[in-house]
């Protein structure tokens, strides 16, 4: 990046005030690359900072053409892709709002917030998606819906109000630049309503959380300072861009002049990022915890392969402190342990990431020091939707492993008696949609928003989360009890994909165990164990002794009331798809007892100290 280069983007930092000034900054970065994916035959394909603003600006004009004004929601319910990120640029310069909608949702979830919202335009990327919710359009006011895909189909399988997208943006290089809209886009204020973005929900009813232009530019700005990017970064879009730490996050890496490469689907993101070879990695904890439970499996491959694997981690933990610092340690015995194992860790990346972020949900400290033993320095962070996200987060040259770092400058924190975290700051939302009630129980007059979380603040400043204040168990012995630290415990085994602690108004703790079922049926074949029936292979003697093995592991470091006492294996590996996890991979407690509710009366039925159940 040249002096000159460098001179435009402080610049342009100093005068972003709105995310329409995110967009114009990026409009005039004369970037070759800023938008990149893999398109349908595998090849790399890109748009220039020119090329985003002529789309941007021809997507502004149809939808104001159609209607569309100041203070409209209008919908994007789609995987991640640059038709995403211009529909949201396009949506916000003309001052209407966006309401972004996981795909992962059903259509009756999709268009109870599409109906929340009163959303006017959806923009959606199938077919398939466009006819689930034209279903149940009616309860909605959807008038009109515009598919990303270029879709091929019969005209009576089509409906009047579908549009295509590439058909809406197709002049875009043609088309003159228009300065009634140049005075929309700067018409637009900081206070001046952004976005509704739908909390996950697993705690309960689903909330449309207001965020303005001004908290989440807030927010971007007050993250910065702590992500030391690469010159030139590169960055891989693959979490869900309903949910607000990647949109502020690739907000944040367009400020900064970053290549952003969009990923659709989880699974192509291994081979993404050995092509696309990122600077920039952030994850919630479950996709570190997946990345490990590969790394052990194939470190246990053979014998040779276990014990070299063995030693580069005893190596390793001797030199954590060195790698958490954000240094290299200088120990022979580190650098042939990096060549022999750390670096094929790294590569799995990409080989190039100059910062590993973690967010969403606590990442563990077992997770944490693991990678840190293979010489990964994993920066967490904490948010939540209604803070736009970034509450705090540990950066290079200021972090603290086992906590979630130290408030961003621009934001104050206080902790209540009973230990909830209280925020306030430029980032803090300004409510929930249509819920007065809802937000005056969580935000007072003078701005402090109650998070829900039970934290404790160090002398230094350092942020550690220890649950959910509507998570806590309380057992019928009155003692309080967090879930979230020992169900991490529990998953830092690579054979555990989920963990659930149950134990509210019980004489004591139980735990319903969802297994890593490649991980477990690899050990298990090793052993000579029949793999070809799930729930066979769950009750087996020996497979059943191996997770024994483990829970009393960990109970050797709770106190104990906190042990558990009894647990189940179930058959099956929890996910969004079918409905245990949230779109963030969070666990949605509520759903999986329901599902396993015979299954937790019966570690119940008796006193047995046994602990399978």
């Amino acid at each position: 990046m040249t002096t000159e280069d460098q001179s435009a983007m402080q610049a342009r930092r100093t005068n972003i005030r709105t995310i329409n000034d995110i967009f114009l900054g990026l409009a005039g970065s004369r970037q070759e690359r800023v938008m990149t994916w893999l398109d349908a035959s595998g090849a790399w394909q890109s748009l220039s900072s020119a090329q985003v603003d002529q789309r941007v600006r021809a997507l502004a004009r149809a939808l104001q053409s159609r209607g569309i004004q100041r203070g409209d929601r209008v919908a994007i319910l789609s995987e991640n892709r640059w038709e995403w990120a211009v529909a949201d640029f396009a949506i916000l310069a003309i001052g209407a709002v966006v309401v972004p909608v996981y795909p992962t949702l059903t259509a009756e979830q999709a268009c109870a917030q599409l109906a929340d919202s009163g959303s006017r335009i959806l923009f959606t990327s199938s077919l398939a998606h466009a006819r689930a919710i034209s279903a149940h359009q009616h309860s909605t006011a959807i008038e009109r819906i515009v598919l990303f895909d270029d879709f091929d189909a019969q005209p009576n399988e089509l409906s009047a109000n579908w549009e295509r997208f590439s058909a809406l943006v197709a002049d875009a290089a043609s088309l003159p630049r228009d300065p009634a809209l140049d005075a929309e886009l700067a018409r637009t204020q900081p206070d001046d309503l952004a976005t509704l973005v739908y909390t996950s929900g697993t705690t309960g009813e689903s909330k449309g959380a207001m965020l303005t232009h001004g908290n989440i530019v807030a927010n971007v700005l007050g993250s910065m300072p702590r992500i030391h990017t690469a010159q030139t970064p590169r960055c891989i879009s693959y979490l869900p861009l309903p949910h607000i730490f990647e949109r502020m996050f690739d907000y944040l890496l367009i400020v900064c002049n970053c290549q952003v490469a969009y990923c659709s689907q989880m699974d192509k993101l291994p081979n993404m990022m050995l092509r696309f070879r990122p600077t920039e990695f952030i994850g919630v904890p479950r996709v570190y915890e997946k990345i490990r439970a590969g790394v052990e499996q194939k470190s246990s491959a053979s014998p040779i392969k276990a014990r070299i694997f063995r030693w580069a981690l005893g190596v390793g933990s001797r030199h954590r402190d060195t790698v958490l610092a954000g240094q290299r340690p200088s120990a022979l015995s580190w650098r042939l342990a990096d060549r022999l194992v750390y670096s094929k860790v790294r590569a799995a990346f990409g080989g190039c990431v100059n910062n590993f972020i973690s967010g969403g949900a606590p990442l563990g400290l077992e997770t944490g020091l693991w990678f840190a033993s293979v010489g990964i320095a994993i920066l967490e962070g904490y948010g939540l939707t209604e803070t736009s996200p970034v509450i705090s987060v540990n950066y290079q040259g200021a972090s603290r492993i086992g906590t979630v770092g130290l408030p961003l400058d621009n934001v104050e924190c206080r902790l209540a008696a009973d230990g909830e975290l209280f925020v306030r700051g430029a980032s803090v939302f300004k409510g929930y949609w249509n819920k007065p009630e809802a937000t005056r129980e969580c935000l007072d007059a003078d701005g402090w928003f109650a998070t829900g979380d039970i934290a404790a603040i160090d002398a230094d400043g350092f942020i550690s989360i220890t649950d959910r204040k509507k998570e806590l168990l309380k057992t019928s012995g009155g003692k309080l009890i967090a879930p979230q630290p020992i169900e991490t415990k529990l998953k830092a085994d690579a054979l555990v994909a989920n963990a659930a602690l149950i134990g509210d108004k019980q004489k004591f703790l139980v735990a319903l165990l969802s297994p890593n079922l490649a991980a477990l049926s690899a050990w298990a074949a090793g052993q000579g164990i029949d793999v070809s029936d799930r729930s066979r292979l769950v009750t087996h003697p020996r497979v059943l002794a191996r997770y024994e093995h483990l829970v009393a592991e960990v109970n050797h470091s709770l106190a104990r009331f906190e042990s558990i006492k009894r647990f189940h294996l179930v058959p099956d590996e929890w996910s969004l798809e079918t409905g245990e996890l949230t779109p963030s991979l969070k666990l949605k407690r509520r759903v999986v007892i329901a599902r396993y509710a015979q299954q937790i009366a019966q570690l119940y039925s008796d006193e047995s100290t046994s602990l399978v159940g």
